[in-house]
């Protein structure tokens, strides 16, 4: 784009812009395209809730579905055919995104079942099976950072498959999730394979931290707890990247950057404002520096076109004031470690909910799909 907009500013400031949505009637219509060629976006995420809300729609699914439901496709291959299959379609979409960013953008994410979050061998099995099924070199594999989460990125990574880690919501569990990538690129390494092929990102949730904590201050409920809130999701943001400016530039990473490797770019997830008195843009324009990754709603995306204020850098100058943040908030009795814990199990029960949810979608399209098609025999 050449037009001057804050998407472009954004852009510039070197922060990626992915989608966080993907659905058939978006990629069919051309809107997906439409977006790469007016609004920056150079990749797209997804997970089982918007697939569940695509499915529901369903109209752009139909002659899929019946010809499932004609083969007689299990409910489970069925979802894998039907998530699988959008995945490739957009990976087609992105690659001359991809080709011209040398693969660092132009990326689309497929999560593992959600059910698997605490299953690190399933969760590499899984990885294989959607990485070869999509069979796109900007295809990446979405993998939970619970603590069984980070053995499978490892194993995943070291196997050449770029991983979109998901569901980061603490320092130190960003921090063992770098030490499980570059974990994986010494292995990866070791078996000979190209580094420079191998690409991750760190997905950061911000806006479930302030929802959590802000809970937590109105109860405390003291001037002091209320002047804290919402701001711990930024804070908390920020101090990720200081994390990350910090493990990139040991000699461990350097070395493995040397020999090819790419850096595991921080990526800020959860960024839809939940709180209508907060300005729409809060996790965007709080949120830029070089080398990170902002996928973000349609609303979101919408906001910022419209009004967001790009600055050049708005993280790297406030690691002392983040800290303070968090600093305030332990005084005034907010656990940052129950904070976290209980977002991480909350986040993976939340994406079994929808993945049940797509599951029962799907089963019913399948059977709607086998009624009618007995009925129009008879």
């Amino acid at each position: 784009m050449t037009e001057n907009t804050p998407l472009t500013e954004l852009s510039l400031a070197g922060v990626s812009i992915w989608l966080d949505d993907l659905s058939r009637e978006r990629i069919a219509s051309g809107g997906l395209a439409n977006l790469i060629d007016t609004k920056n976006i150079v990749g797209v995420t997804t997970n089982p809730t918007i697939f569940a809300g695509a499915l529901s729609k369903g109209e752009a699914y139909a002659e899929q579905v019946a010809a499932l439901a004609a083969a007689g496709t299990s409910v489970h291959d069925a979802v894998f055919e039907i998530t699988t299959d959008d995945v490739t379609a957009a990976s087609d979409i992105f690659r001359p995104v991809y080709d011209r960013t040398r693969g660092v953008d132009g990326r689309v994410s497929i999560e593992v079942e959600p059910g698997l979050a605490h299953d690190a061998a399933g969760t590499v099995t899984q990885a294989q099976e959607l990485w070869a099924k999509v069979n796109r070199p900007n295809a990446m594999i979405k993998i939970p950072a619970t603590v069984e989460g980070l053995e499978a990125i490892t194993a995943t990574i070291a196997l050449g498959i770029s991983v979109n880690v998901t569901l980061i919501f603490s320092l130190e569990r960003h921090r063992q999730v770098i030490n499980a990538y570059l974990s994986g690129l010494e292995k990866a390494k070791a078996a000979g394979l190209d580094l420079s092929v191998i690409h991750s990102v760190a997905s950061f949730f911000v806006s479930r931290v302030d929802t959590e904590i802000n809970a937590r201050l109105e109860v405390i409920g003291t001037t002091a707890a209320l002047a804290l809130k919402s701001k711990a999701g930024v804070a908390n943001a920020q101090l990720a990247y200081q994390v990350y400016e910090e493990a990139f530039s040991t000699e461990r990473a350097l070395g493995l950057i040397s020999a090819g490797a790419n850096k595991q770019r921080p990526l800020w997830a959860s960024t839809g404002v939940k709180d209508p008195s907060l300005p729409d843009t809060l996790y965007v324009t709080n949120l830029v520096a070089p080398e990170v990754v902002n996928t973000m709603p349609e609303k979101t995306l919408e906001a910022t076109l419209d009004h967001g204020v790009i600055p050049a850098n708005s993280i790297t100058g406030a690691y002392d004031e983040a800290n303070l943040v968090l600093d305030a908030l332990a005084n005034e009795g907010v656990s940052y470690n129950d904070v976290t814990q209980v977002l991480e199990a909350e986040g993976v029960a939340k994406f079994i909910v929808s993945w049940n949810e797509l599951l029962e979608t799907v089963t019913a399209a399948l059977e709607t799909a086998t009624t009618t098609k007995t009925g129009a025999a008879l």
